[in-house]
């Protein structure tokens, strides 16, 4: 969750073709790379960075790459049409394809690779380990 925005409620916005930045390892050899278009919630991306940690047993160093700053609102169950946007209930990155997702250095590629397996099972989308 971001500590402050700018705007507290936000619209959908569209997804466009390929990830333009964010598209190369910058920290790490080993990288996971995403393939489609969605948005990850924070959930999932915790979910993903305590897998990889419990791979890596104080071994190697993880880079995320991704924050969640998109609002997503939701309004109560049985609330009537109208009424305005509803609160903002979590928070997401919308994900498009070629976005580098997480960089992990100072272990071998097997390692590296399982570990990105064991994170990819977590996220909503397919996802392709990379090498420097």
């Amino acid at each position: 969750m971001p500590k402050k925005v700018k705007h507290r409620k936000v619209f959908k916005g569209r997804s466009h073709g390929v990830v333009r930045r964010g598209n190369e390892l910058n920290f790490g050899s080993f990288g996971l790379k995403s393939m489609g278009t969605k948005w990850i919630t924070s959930r999932q991306i915790e979910a993903s960075r305590r897998a990889i940690v419990r791979y890596l047993r104080k071994g190697g160093k993880l880079w995320i790459r991704i924050f969640p700053s998109k609002p997503v609102t939701h309004k109560g169950s049985e609330v009537p049409m109208g009424g305005g946007k509803g609160s903002v209930d979590h928070y997401v990155f919308p994900i498009t394809p070629g976005r580098i997702l997480f960089e992990i250095e100072g272990i071998s590629e097997e390692q590296a690779k399982s570990a990105f397996r064991k994170a990819s099972d977590k996220l909503p989308i397919k996802t392709k380990f990379i090498i420097r």
